[in-house]
Order: structure tokens, then C-alpha cells, then sequence
């Protein structure tokens, strides 16, 4: 795979503009609005909703990785990395899957990405405490993945809609 210059550029920019979302996202207190461990918006996928659809499944997955490896970087918190890369990992192949499928819109898309984002967490979960304990949370997860993953989808909407006129959009 070789990259132009324009879309390895592109990568790094995406790359920046997710970390930064993701960095600014663990600053804003939701705890206090919704009193549920583990629960985020999800800004950055924002990015990989968009990396997915213009650039492609590899650079999109190469953005993800980088962000979750940077994010624990800056976070200080390298344990959170297991939790950042299985949840994304899974979450990007499955919407690459669903990216596939005719018909199915980008909500579609991310909200089973944001699904799948949460049952990568919960895999996570198992594997660090050794039991199956997290299961039982699955359920409340995959049910604010719904909205999570519809606000991923529309502002990955409306920023393709703004952006359709460029030549980003174009190629």
C-alpha cells in the first residue's frame, strides 16, 4: 500500500484532530450527568467514521491505533490501553463490515460500531479480571451505544454534507 502525499498528510492530521477530541472528551465531566462507569460520548470516532469512509479501512484502522496508543501515552495511563484498543479494534471491523452492506447509512454504521466498541470493552474487562463478571453491565453499555453511536453518525453526516463540495471529498 502507498500512500500520496495528500492522504498520508490527511492520516496525520485525522491522527491529530482524534487525539486532541479524545484528549478533550476525558476533560469534560459526564460522570456527573450520567453516574455510570465507563460511559463516554465518543467524540474521536468521529474522525474514525470519517477516516473509514474517505481514506479507507487500513489508514482508518492505522488512525485508531495510533490514537489509542497516543492517548494512553498523554493520559499516563497505559493500562487503559487494552480497554482503548480492544474496544476500537472491534468497533472498526465492524464497521468496515457494515460499511459493505447496500442500504445501510453511516448512523447504521456507527451506531454497530459503537456496539461493537462496548463489547470490545467488555472483552477487555473479562480478560483483566480474569471472570465474567462484566457481562452483566453489557446490557446498559450496549443500549447508551445507541445514542452514542447515532450522535457519532450525525455529525459524521453533516461534516460529509459540508465537506462535499471540496476535493477532499473527491478523492
Amino acid at each position: 500500500m502507498k500512500l500520496t502525499t495528500k492522504q498520508l498528510t490527511l492520516c496525520g492530521v485525522l491522527t491529530t484532530l482524534a487525539l486532541a477530541l479524545s484528549v478533550m472528551e476525558n476533560q469534560i465531566p459526564l460522570s456527573a450527568a450520567i453516574p455510570l462507569p465507563g460511559i463516554k460520548l465518543g467524540l474521536a470516532n468521529i474522525v474514525t467514521v470519517f477516516a473509514l469512509y474517505v481514506l479507507g479501512p487500513v489508514q482508518a484502522m492505522l488512525i485508531l491505533v495510533a490514537r489509542c496508543i497516543l492517548g494512553a501515552v498523554f493520559a499516563g495511563n497505559m493500562n487503559a490501553l487494552l480497554f482503548s484498543v480492544m474496544g476500537g479494534v472491534t468497533a472498526m471491523l465492524m464497521m468496515i463490515l457494515l460499511s459493505r452492506l447496500p442500504g445501510l447509512s453511516v448512523y447504521g454504521v456507527s451506531i454497530g460500531g459503537a456496539a461493537a466498541h462496548n463489547c470490545g470493552q467488555i472483552a477487555a474487562a473479562i480478560i483483566s479480571l480474569g471472570n465474567t463478571a462484566p457481562l452483566y453491565y453489557l446490557p446498559i453499555l450496549l443500549g447508551v451505544s445507541l445514542f452514542t453511536g447515532a450522535l457519532t453518525g450525525i455529525i459524521a453526516a453533516c461534516l460529509f454534507r459540508a465537506l462535499a463540495h471540496t476535493n477532499l471529498m473527491r478523492g
